[in-house]
C-alpha cells in the first residue's frame, strides 16, 4: 500500500495560511533538500483545489520558460495530479484529474493503486485535516519557521479530537527552522500528576550526585 507523505511550512503559533507572505527570508539549500524529499520517490500528488490552482498557475509556465526550475516544474508535470474538489474541475495541466466520490474512500482506493511510489502532498491544509482524522496520512513533515505570524489559518483548528502523533526525526536548520517529520502514533499513557511528581523527584535526586 502507498504511503501518504504531507509537507507544509508552518509559523510557530501554528499558522500555515499565505506562507508567500512570511516563508521566503527563511528558504536556503537546507530547506530545498528537505522540500525535495517530500517529492522524492513519490508517482502521485494529491492536492486540494486551493494548491492545485497555485501549483498550476505557475509549474506549467516555469518548466516552458526553461529557467533554472525548469526541470523541478518537468518533474510535476509529469507525476500524476489528484485534485480533490467538491465542484467539477476542467484540467489544463497534463496527468492531472480529480477525486471521485467520497475523500476516505477514494483515498483509501487510491492508495491501493498500482505502483512502487508514494502519494505526496504539499500545503493543502484541509486535505490533511481529514486525512490525519480518518489515519490515512503516513507522515507529516512540518518546517516550523522561527516567527509567530498571529493571523490566518492554523494546522489544527479547535473543537476537533486530539490527534496523538511520534516524531521520526527532528533537524535544525541554519535559519532556524525546524525540520520535524511526524507518524500517526497510539494514544498517550494515561499518565497524571501524581506520575509528573515521582520523576520530577527522581530528576533532582539525580542532580543531587
Amino acid at each position: 500500500m502507498k504511503k501518504i507523505v504531507a509537507g507544509l511550512f508552518v509559523a510557530l503559533d501554528g499558522v500555515v495560511e499565505a506562507p508567500d507572505q512570511w516563508h521566503f527570508p527563511y528558504y536556503n539549500d537546507e530547506m530545498g533538500a528537505a522540500v525535495g524529499t517530500t517529492l522524492a520517490g513519490a508517482d502521485t500528488m494529491l492536492f486540494g483545489r486551493k494548491t492545485y490552482d497555485s501549483f498550476a498557475g505557475a509549474w506549467p509556465q516555469r518548466e516552458a520558460a526553461g529557467g533554472e526550475d525548469a526541470d523541478f516544474a518537468k518533474t510535476l508535470g509529469d507525476l500524476r495530479k489528484v485534485v480533490v474538489s467538491s465542484r467539477q474541475l476542467d484540467f489544463a495541466w497534463r496527468n492531472s484529474e480529480q477525486l471521485a466520490g467520497d475523500l476516505v474512500e477514494a483515498v483509501t482506493a487510491l492508495k491501493q493503486s498500482p505502483g512502487s511510489g508514494h502519494i505526496g502532498m504539499s500545503g493543502s491544509v484541509s486535505v490533511v485535516r481529514q486525512l490525519l482524522a480518518a489515519g490515512l496520512l503516513d507522515e507529516l513533515h512540518l518546517l516550523v519557521h522561527p516567527i509567530a505570524v498571529r493571523k490566518g489559518m492554523r494546522l489544527f483548528d479547535e473543537g476537533e479530537p486530539s490527534i496523538p502523533l511520534a516524531l521520526l526525526t527532528s533537524q535544525t536548520f541554519s535559519t532556524g527552522v525546524l525540520n520535524l517529520v511526524y507518524a500517526p502514533s497510539g494514544p498517550a499513557a494515561p499518565v497524571g500528576y501524581e506520575d509528573a511528581k515521582r520523576h520530577l523527584a527522581r530528576a533532582r535526586q539525580g542532580s543531587a550526585h
